[in-house]
């Protein structure tokens, strides 16, 4: 619960960064929008007003009532119907309007260009030419580019608001996505580190005892033998832990390239069950190994991995078989594919625990010993070789692990096809 809390803050905090970036954009791209688009309105009345001045110095500024509507230019009025108004300035600063209904011209120092008053209750923007010894100017009032400015920042605010929610909602899903992984990695970089530590402290602690025990007083040379022989057997299991360490740790460190290299399963695998006939025979086990299909079982893959993968899965199926149980490795082409199947009469694994059992340090409630590393290992070179695996319930009643490759090639030479066991003591 606090670690997904903890979680949930982050990516809060990562969905703020995201919006305040992303409306910090908008807010920007608003800004040009906005002011090329009232540049742009703009630049329109003054040609208008360009467009009337210049009909009314043709015309030797007539007087009021003397343009009418029949002879206004087409410019006279916008697209909004907004007039456009014409005042002749006297030298002296005096104006009289020269087209019906405009309004009173404020007085001012005038001079050839742009520019944009207040007249009445609205702005207007004003173009001025001399004409004689006083001016001409033309007038338009801005009113409808400011509403049009107006609805413009009340759709970009609304729209804004919504996109602000949107922005920060996806921000938040897409930060608790995004930080899962790594939260979920970091927890189990936590517990591999808390489960080593303790599976190495144990044969550690172990030969601390031995060690503390057979000095504290004189014994016989059978005694420290017995000891010696009890730390020697820590000190294996010690090398075992930290050699599987390392192999998950250089399995993780190192993504492989695509290999080119080719192996033929079957010859690995009946090579190891060969070298598990010792095992088998010390615990009265019936090992077999059988060859189904006339293709050879070539995969793409290193070698060592793969007989590391059907070592541990031999040697697993031989802890869980128990005395006198049985252990079946099979190899089988079938089209395209190549299936390594290993079959054990043990106690199997319940259902439950199956999507676990590749978890490094776990263990079955029916743990048989170990360091609970091996079906890790298993896992990492299943994946890296590009193979799938299926755990179910072997013919023999314990647990079967089935995996398959495509296979490589057609050509080489068939592996052995002979059944090879050990029979029982």
């Amino acid at each position: 619960m606090k670690t997904e809390r903890s979680d949930r803050v982050r990516a809060a905090k990562v969905a703020v960064v995201a919006t305040a970036i992303g409306m910090a954009f908008y807010v920007l791209v608003g800004l040009i929008f906005n002011y090329s688009l009232i540049d742009h309105l703009t630049s329109q009345v003054d040609a208008r007003l360009s467009q009337r001045l210049s009909i009314a110095v043709k015309s030797g500024g007539q007087e009021e009532g003397s343009i009418t509507e029949t002879t206004k230019a087409p410019g006279d009025l916008d697209d909004d119907d907004a007039p456009i108004f014409v005042w002749k300035v006297a030298s002296g600063g005096t104006n009289t309007a020269i087209t019906s209904g405009a309004p009173t011209l404020t007085a001012k120092k005038w001079t050839v260009g742009d520019s944009s008053l207040k007249l009445g209750r609205s702005t207007f923007e004003l173009q001025a030419v001399s004409f004689g010894s006083g001016w001409l100017v033309a007038g338009e009032s801005l009113a409808d580019v400011e509403r049009v400015h107006d609805s413009l920042i009340n759709a970009e605010l609304i729209f804004g608001t919504i996109l602000l929610v949107l922005m920060c909602g996806a921000s938040f899903v897409v930060g608790i996505r995004a930080l899962s992984p790594i939260a979920r990695a970091q927890r189990r970089q936590r517990e591999f580190t808390a489960d080593a530590s303790h599976e190495l402290r144990t044969p550690l602690s172990v030969i601390e005892a031995e060690v503390s025990i057979a000095l504290s007083k004189q014994r016989d040379a059978a005694a420290y033998r017995s000891a010696l022989e009890r730390i020697g057997g820590e000190g294996h299991r010690l090398g075992r832990i930290v050699e599987d360490l390392l192999w998950l740790a250089r399995s993780d460190g190192e993504r492989r390239p695509q290999t080119d290299e080719t192996v033929d399963v079957a010859t690995i695998a009946y090579a190891c069950t060969q070298r598990f006939q010792v095992v088998a025979e010390t615990s009265r086990l019936r090992l077999t190994f059988m060859k189904l299909g006339d293709e050879a079982a070539i995969v793409r893959a290193p070698g060592d991995a793969i007989d590391r993968l059907v070592g541990v899965l031999v040697d697993n199926a031989c802890k869980f078989a128990g005395e006198g149980g049985r252990v079946e490795v099979i190899v089988a082409t079938n089209g395209n594919e190549i299936t390594l199947e290993v079959d054990d009469s043990g106690p199997g694994i319940d259902p439950q625990e199956r999507d676990l059992i590749f978890d490094r340090f776990h263990r079955t409630s029916h743990s048989a010993g170990g360091t609970g590393l091996g079906l890790a290992i298993a896992d990492s070179i299943i994946r890296s070789t590009q193979a799938a695996c299926i755990i179910g319930t072997a013919a023999l009643g314990g647990a079967k692990f089935e995996v398959t490759w495509r296979l490589a090639t057609r050509t080489g030479a068939s592996p052995p096809s002979n059944e090879s066991h050990a029979d029982e003591a």
